[in-house]
């Protein structure tokens, strides 16, 4: 996900978001645990993804204060 697509979110949306995407990468840490995955380069898109999410949206919080 591109941050220009992150932006346009709303603060509601990208709680939202960043809850399914932990979620995913939860359940994606389990189950490479039981059975290895075979592209584990996702787990760092995911992270990179949640940890861009978790940045626009303390922008935008701190805006609206």
């Amino acid at each position: 996900m591109k941050a220009s697509e992150v932006r346009e979110m709303s603060i509601a949306d990208l709680q939202d978001r960043i809850g399914v995407e932990t979620q995913r990468l939860n359940s994606m840490r389990i189950n490479h645990a039981i059975s290895p995955l075979e592209n584990t380069s996702e787990f760092n898109k995911i992270r990179k993804d949640i940890a861009r999410m978790k940045t626009i949206l303390a922008e935008k919080e701190k805006e609206q204060n």
